[in-house]
């Protein structure tokens, strides 16, 4: 993001906007962060990249309520998911318990 450092941010890639509002994360370095939608739209490899800077920050002790269409991803990184369905909590656990579970698997992964 070197080079765009005098851009306005309207005029950024969407990829760059996630990137310059997570790095406001650093700056805020806040107890909470609720994420809606962050990687909606966006490559995957830019996805990839929001994902590990997510995940270093969840690290350094920074929590992340993300809500995510693509459950498979989101899922990978939770400590604790919840499954919703028509707006009911479905399901509930850990990431790794509900990429495991059958049913989840069968409703949300195509599997």
């Amino acid at each position: 993001m070197k080079d765009k450092l005098h851009s306005p941010a309207g005029s950024l890639s969407g990829g760059l906007r996630q990137m310059l509002a997570l790095s406001r994360i650093f700056l805020l370095k806040p107890r909470l962060v609720l994420l809606d939608e962050p990687f909606l739209g966006l490559s995957p490899l830019v996805v990839d990249d929001i994902f590990a800077t997510i995940t270093a920050l969840n690290q350094q002790g920074i929590s992340f309520l993300l809500v995510e269409q693509n459950a498979r991803k989101g899922l990978s990184v939770a400590n604790r998911g919840y499954v919703l369905e028509s707006g009911q909590n479905r399901l509930t656990g850990s990431g790794t318990q509900l990429l495991d579970d059958p049913e989840v698997q069968r409703l949300y992964l195509g599997g």
